[in-house]
């Protein structure tokens, strides 16, 4: 969303940012997802449709002078299944600034109201300055979960705390930051997000909708149903550890599934940015052709599945099975190719 020559309001975007959210429609945003994020298909849609959304209120608060209800969102799955990465490039394709806080550091914290102003210049920094760009920004918070109140604990404690600490600048407040500048939160868009263990649990006990009764033949009815069954809902989040205030700042709610061997194999190999492409490039640059074998992803997968943090270890596996490579080729300009044909086995690095 590029700057308009003309000076809009404080914290409203142009007419030619308007313009611009406009035509940036769900399908789009989707199809852009699809070219960095593998899977997680009905998540990517929920986003896709909130983002659109938040941006074309926006647009509309502009030009009638309305007010934003906000629809921030809460992501929900385990560690490793993408949420971060999503929020990222969502935050790339609507071109505003994006900055990301961890709900743990907050709590830890005896200053929240400091570490939100700090949050909250972060995002200007991001936004090169620019006020009216940082209120049209994201906010990521991780690890939202973290905030509950263990079992035990009076109610209270500083997980709660943040939570109210987050709830005036989650639906829009100013925050002042340093002696000058003031920063309204209103316009920016809040994606929380958690593992949530635990939570499927209490879903599964509370299905609000079993007393409906719905034509067996007819299958779009069940479907239904059984979505809405499967939906989490405030009621859930109130049981888990989440006071009602906050919890009712997230109307917008998808799920994110644990990844499969398949998918953490695409993960290594399809995106533009996937880590296959990127050590190409890396070695490209030193005139080196870089060729792994399909096997070799698939053992790298089958590594990464049995550590249980989904995409997360792959890097860490792919750095080591290449260090030798990237120790070895820059001193030795005669090789032209490397080949890698298993995780256990030395490369090949092949001369001209």
């Amino acid at each position: 969303m590029d700057s308009s020559k003309s000076q809009p309001a404080p914290g409203q975007p142009s007419a030619a940012q308007a313009a611009s959210a406009k035509k940036l429609t769900p399908s789009a945003v989707a199809s852009y997802l699809d070219q960095y994020v593998v899977g997680q298909d009905e998540a990517k849609k929920t986003l896709s449709v909130a983002v659109y959304s938040h941006y074309r209120k926006i647009g509309k608060q502009r030009l009638a002078g309305g007010e934003n209800v906000k629809s921030n969102i809460l992501l929900i799955g385990s560690t490793g299944t993408g949420k971060t990465l999503l929020c990222e490039t969502l935050s790339r394709i609507v071109r505003v600034p994006f900055v990301t806080a961890n709900a743990t550091s907050l709590a830890q914290s005896k200053y929240v109201n400091e570490e939100i102003e700090a949050l909250m210049l972060r995002l200007l920094d991001k936004a090169d300055g620019d006020i009216a760009k940082a209120q049209r920004g994201i906010v990521f918070i991780d690890e939202i979960d973290k905030l509950k109140a263990n079992e035990g604990e009076q109610r209270g404690t500083s997980g709660e705390r943040v939570q109210h600490a987050l709830l005036k600048i989650m639906e829009g407040a100013a925050v002042r930051l340093g002696s000058t500048q003031t920063l309204d939160t209103t316009n920016i868009l809040f994606i929380c997000a958690g593992a949530f263990v635990g939570l499927e649990d209490i879903t599964t006990t509370n299905h609000a909708y079993g007393f409906i009764s719905v034509d067996e033949s007819n299958s779009d009815s069940q479907k239904i149903l059984d979505r809405l069954n499967s939906r989490v809902k405030p009621t859930d989040l109130f049981e888990f550890g989440l006071i009602p205030e906050f919890a009712g700042r997230l109307p917008i709610i998808a799920n994110l599934h644990n990844l499969s061997k398949e998918q953490l194999v695409k993960i290594m190999v399809e995106p533009r940015n996937s880590l296959y492409n990127q050590f190409r490039e890396i070695l490209k640059d030193e005139g080196v052709e870089l060729e792994i074998r399909p096997e070799v992803f698939q053992q790298i997968a089958e590594m990464a599945f049995e550590y249980k943090v989904g995409a997360r270890s792959l890097r860490g596996i792919f750095e080591e099975m290449l260090t030798p490579v990237l120790y070895q080729v820059p001193d030795q300009p005669g090789i032209r190719k490397v080949v890698i044909k298993s995780l256990f086995e030395e490369p090949l690095l092949l001369a001209e």
